[in-house]
């Protein structure tokens, strides 16, 4: 059984912004034993990948429940119990596929109660609808926060987008091939290898575009996801988009940042993030310094028996595809403890 808290398949999903698109290609995008139709374009856009789950559920035919919202999981003796707004379920084993985006970061920022505009998280972001014309700060400079801001000031907005820590700016495909790809053809080679030729990359970049016009972060391309596509840096190229430093307060009619600026705004998204949604285990599980659970290979719980993980490991290979090989592991661990109850 699969618990869906919305009343939609791919709930999460389906409520993302409207513009969404993903920044890996098809191939490597799709779940176990279905690829999308051929028709989707290789960047699938949200609808597609909407339609995609949809498919998903209807041709491998899974018992998925809506509206069936998880407050909590407990351990009896050797079972577990899953409690949901819907009634209590009794379970063997469990796997938590919550993934990130069902749980936004928000940072404890001196003044935000104080800020009279409005504030939000970017996953409450649909659309540039109505921003056309008005002040806004854009925290944070991951993907999301690339393409929203980017989006609101081609649609008119004035956007300033606050940079705390700098950011890897990679192109999403090269000759046609995504980027993604391409480093998934690099997995096999030492780390070493693996650096140099990212640098070359880099440095092939700023010959074809240009000195980078955001700051450059402590860590290479290859340490965390990067900033995938050009959208925000030819909108800054453009004037549409002016950059900051890091927020060091809000004030009741703008935000102060580290230099010490103060500027007036109307809106201010913050495109800080995700946790991992862990809330419903409470304390049963332990957490590593990035917030997920600690585990014994990719999906198996370090601390609790018949419990596992999906969507919980990210590198530059892709989320999807690793949700992919997540889910498939975790079924065969499934498999196996069953049988060796069996036996």
């Amino acid at each position: 059984m699969v618990l869906e808290r919305g009343d939609t398949i791919g709930y999460s999903w389906a409520n993302l912004y409207d513009s969404m698109t993903l920044h890996t290609g098809k191939h490597l995008s799709h779940l176990p034993r279905m690829a999308f139709d051929w028709r989707v374009p290789l960047f699938p856009s949200r609808r597609d990948f909407v339609e995609y789950l949809q498919r998903y559920v209807e041709v491998l035919e899974l018992p998925v429940e809506t509206n069936r919202n998880v407050t909590g999981i407990e351990r009896r003796d050797d079972e577990w119990l899953v409690r949901t707004d819907r009634g209590d379920i009794v379970a063997r084993d469990v796997v938590i596929a919550t993934g990130i985006i069902a749980s936004p970061r928000l940072p404890d920022i001196p003044g935000r109660e104080r800020f009279r505009g409005r504030v939000m998280h970017s996953i409450e972001y649909r659309r540039p609808a109505g921003f056309a014309g008005r002040r806004v700060l854009v925290v944070g400079v991951g993907n999301s926060a690339g393409e929203i801001g980017s989006e609101l000031a081609n649609a008119g907005a004035r956007v300033t987008i606050a940079v705390r820590s700098g950011a890897n700016v990679v192109p999403r495909q090269i000759a046609g091939i995504p980027i993604q790809y391409v480093a998934f053809a690099m997995r096999a080679l030492p780390g070493r290898t693996r650096t140099v030729i990212a640098g070359l990359f880099g440095r092939f970049t700023e010959l074809l575009r240009g000195q980078p016009v955001l700051p450059k972060p402590a860590h290479g391309p290859l340490d965390a996801i990067p900033m995938i596509g050009f959208h925000l840096v030819d909108a800054i190229k453009a004037g549409k988009v002016s950059v900051r430093g890091g927020v060091s307060a809000l004030t009741e009619t703008g935000a102060q940042f580290m230099a010490g600026i103060e500027e007036p705004f109307d809106d201010v998204i913050f495109a800080t993030g995700f946790s991992a949604a862990l809330a419903p285990l409470g304390d049963l599980v332990r957490t590593d310094a990035k917030g997920f659970a600690l585990r014994t290979d990719r999906v198996t719980s370090a601390d609790q028996p018949h419990l596992y993980f999906v969507g919980h490991s990210y590198d530059s290979t892709g989320g999807l595809y690793n949700i992919k090989v997540d889910s498939a592991l975790a079924a065969e661990r499934i498999a196996a403890s069953a049988r060796r109850g069996a036996a």
